[in-house]
């Protein structure tokens, strides 16, 4: 099958808007475009741009074999997660394969009630600054609060929650400190970029807290059923242990997809809800309702409708993985245009998310358009904010699931209001995050 030249848009139109502000420069690109496949003009790098879902589908799952996880964004990140979970190849099927039934339904359902435990722990030190009516830096108390969960149902013994916020300081860094490889992928690694020292850093720190960890669990005899343990017992194609370093990065490259990605999007969660008060005071009558007064729980979950909507829709208007890019491994066809072999393609939900075809006023925030109702009426893979194929996030039950508990266990207790008056708006970097620090207020909703 042969398809038609793409068309090119042009350095002037493409190279200052990216350099100015990136996001805006895609998504005004995106609807000038109608999600036509198009070729980036960017100097040395000549990425193609997919944004319709049958394309995105094309590339993330139907020819998901030729379009692998190298180059652009990849290629710094391996220094970070290595070649297994995080990546492609022999290492990462056979990490995929074993974590599959850990992040599954069935299991997320069994650690639900340890789960509870260690949110409401880690919101309970949130306390203090209601008290002193002093604010919080909302994406690092999210993250504090993940990493508590995380250390009691994935990682066990062995990392202390101090530990924890380092790493998860590390792999935070690791994702904004990369922010100029991933616009820049042309410049070979041996010319120093901005954020190449931080990203760096990032990785030893990554090693220097986990590493001791896997020798100490193999040490052991690993026979825990945590994470850390069940990669540290598992077996390669050979019949041998994986060694400490594919341990290691498959910890790595777990625990970011855990933190570092939910703590970004919860942090959008406390921006939507005060920016729209009327979903705000839907969200909270529903905890009030479902929960009451008892402690929020596993049981509560599947009552928290509106509250999963809430989360799906910010979902759709800011996914973490903004930009998806792939190499295309042979000459291939995407929309009608042809794809060349060695090409850098960029799939886009960010784009896919906003287009007027698939999104009735896409640019609204409406969590009614994932109500039963409506949902059944959405076009195949218009909605992908965990990817789409085999390599569609294995975390996006446990982060739903995980995501309730903690609006129901922070609205129970506490009215959230933001601090500040100026917008906030995204940065694209290695995920969508927001621009600058969010801070918010807590006060209680009954005296304490």
């Amino acid at each position: 099958m042969r398809g038609r030249k793409a068309r090119r848009i042009p350095i002037h139109r493409t190279l200052p808007a990216l350099a100015r502000d990136p996001l805006r420069a895609f998504a005004a690109i995106g609807r000038d475009t109608g999600g036509e496949v198009v070729q980036l003009n960017l100097g040395l790098h000549r990425p193609y741009l997919v944004s319709r879902p049958e394309d995105m589908q094309h590339v993330l799952r139907d020819r998901a074999d030729n379009y692998t996880r190298d180059g652009m964004l990849w290629k710094p990140l391996r220094r970070l997660f290595g070649n297994g979970l995080g990546m492609d190849g022999p290492d990462w099927a056979r990490s995929r394969q074993l974590m599959l039934p850990v992040f599954s339904a069935r299991n997320v359902a069994t650690i639900m009630g340890e789960l509870t435990a260690a949110l409401t722990e880690a919101v309970d030190e949130l306390d203090p600054y209601a008290r002193a009516e002093e604010p919080i830096d909302t994406r690092l108390e999210m993250t504090r609060i993940i990493h508590r969960a995380l250390i009691r149902v994935f990682i066990g013994k062995g990392m202390s929650t101090e530990d924890a916020d380092r790493l998860g300081h590390a792999v935070t860094g690791g994702f904004t400190s990369i922010g100029p490889r991933l616009l820049l992928p042309f410049v070979p690694d041996s010319v120093p970029l901005p954020g190449d020292g931080a990203f760096m850093r990032a990785v030893r720190q990554a090693d220097a807290i986990v590493t001791p960890i896997v020798r100490q669990r193999k040490r052991e005899g690993a026979t825990g059923d945590d994470l850390v343990s069940l990669l540290c017992r598992a077996r390669d194609e050979n019949g041998d242990p994986l060694d400490e370093e594919l341990v290691r990065n498959d910890v790595v490259a777990m625990f970011a997809g855990a933190s570092e990605t939910s703590a970004v999007a919860l942090t959008w969660l406390w921006i939507l809800l005060n920016d729209h008060p009327e979903v705000a005071d839907r969200v909270y009558d529903e905890v009030d309702r479902v929960v009451g007064d008892e402690p929020p729980g596993p049981a509560h979950v599947p009552k928290l409708v509106y509250t999963k909507q809430v989360l799906q829709e910010l979902l759709r208007l800011y996914p973490v993985g903004w930009i998806i890019p792939r190499f295309a491994q042979e000459a291939d066809v995407v929309g009608g245009v042809e794809i060349p072999a060695g090409s850098t393609v960029l799939a886009s939900p960010y784009l896919t998310h906003r287009m007027e075809r698939y999104w009735e006023r896409p640019y609204d925030f409406d969590p009614d358009r994932f109500g039963p109702e409506r949902s059944g009426r959405r076009a195949p893979s218009s909605y992908v904010p965990f990817g789409l194929g085999a390599h569609q996030c294995l975390g996006s039950h446990f982060f739903l699931v995980e995501a309730q508990l903690i609006v129901a266990i922070v609205l129970s207790r506490y009215r959230v209001r933001l601090r500040g008056a100026a917008p906030v708006v995204p940065q694209a970097a290695a995920t969508l995050r927001p621009r600058g620090k969010v801070e918010v207020m807590l006060s209680y909703r009954s005296p304490q």
